[in-house]
């Protein structure tokens, strides 16, 4: 193999992140240089089987692979499938960008089971810099150049773009269907997100209310939605989370009092499509939050011990994303008062019709 590729060709990048959906949503600004730099769409290896339905209609991938998160990957027959699409598509780049040491190391022992030139790949070594936020990490990745390839063949795009999703025509049908029923199509729609991953399972959520950074007090949620109803009367107030997240959701409307305050259970796609038509959104720093600030949903989100610098949702106007909270002002979100989280909503701007 000659040590550097032809110009003009194109090639298909692999990306690879064991991330959850927070970190997939932000690996979407990398994807989109990598289609623009390489000419072909992205293949993703990840480890959540959600990484299909978050990605689906994304121009800048082609394919999604899920392999296990914890088991060894001799153990199952997804890495072989892998295995053989990153041998397909040499002499195309490898990115790797896992930044926990355990992942890191796995993926090391796969490419050196497939015999993949080492030449094609960068990782993000260390993860981000201090102070960097992780979405400047995975794009300061993406403008490394394998050592296989000739940086001036393959120039990076002028501008960078935020992270992005994208919704199908079926599936603003389907809630535009769901609006009609529910009377809702002709009110504006503020989403809450009370929940995060540590309330999708039965097991995690005996622990939720104890130990988590990111659980808010539910007398605040009782007195935020009141302020909010309060200013905002002919809103449409939606608690929103995963199905399995209904008896939860059903209780703390219960609890809140608000005799007209919603329910859903929805999955990604759904969540999506309403997300690309809601007025605004108010969210723990979960990954529904990166999905809000992708769908250019204005957002207000209640931070844990994960600072503001690193994570942050971003989005294509900056301004539709004010954080609450956060180190150093915060180490966790039961310490951030109820004012501070309703003058963030208050304060974010008006969403432009279309």
């Amino acid at each position: 193999m000659s040590a550097v590729i032809p110009p003009a060709r194109a090639l298909q990048p692999v990306v690879t992140l064991f991330g959850r959906v927070g970190d997939m949503i932000m690996l979407t600004s990398a994807l989109s240089v990598l289609h623009d730099r390489f000419g072909r769409p992205c293949q993703v290896v990840g480890a959540g089987p959600w990484n299909r339905e978050l990605y689906r209609g994304n121009p800048d991938v082609e394919r999604c692979w899920t392999l296990p998160r914890h088991l060894p990957l001799p153990v199952t027959g997804a890495w072989l499938a892998v295995l053989g699409a990153l041998r397909r598509s040499a002499p195309g780049p490898v990115y790797i960008a896992e930044t926990m040491p355990r992942q890191s190391a796995r993926i090391r022992r796969l490419l050196r089971l497939g015999g993949i030139d080492p030449r094609r790949c960068e990782f993000l070594e260390g993860g981000p810099a201090d102070g960097e936020h992780y979405v400047d990490a995975l794009l300061r990745l993406v403008a490394r150049t394998p050592p296989i390839l000739a940086a001036a063949d393959y120039p990076l795009p002028r501008a960078a773009r935020a992270p992005r999703l994208f919704t199908l025509e079926a599936e603003r049908a389907q809630r535009d269907a769901l609006l009609r029923a529910r009377g809702w199509n002709d009110r504006p729609l503020v989403l809450i997100q009370p929940g995060t991953a540590r309330t999708l399972s039965a097991r995690s959520r005996k622990r939720w209310r104890r130990d988590n950074d990111r659980s808010w007090p539910l007398e605040r949620w009782r007195e935020l939605l009141h302020a909010v109803r309060a200013r905002h009367p002919q809103a449409v107030l939606i608690l929103r989370g995963a199905l399995s997240e209904l008896p939860l959701l059903r209780a703390m409307r219960a609890a809140i009092g608000l005799a007209d305050l919603e329910v859903l259970g929805l999955g990604l796609r759904a969540s999506f499509a309403l997300m690309e038509v809601a007025e605004s959104m108010i969210t723990m720093d979960t990954g529904m939050a990166h999905a809000a600030a992708a769908c250019g949903l204005p957002v207000a989100v209640i931070m844990g011990s994960n600072p503001q610098s690193r994570v942050l949702p971003r989005a294509a106007a900056p301004a539709l994303v004010i954080g609450v909270g956060g180190p150093p002002a915060t180490m966790r979100a039961d310490q951030i008062p109820c004012a501070a989280v309703f003058d963030a909503w208050c304060a974010l701007p008006a969403r432009r019709a279309g």
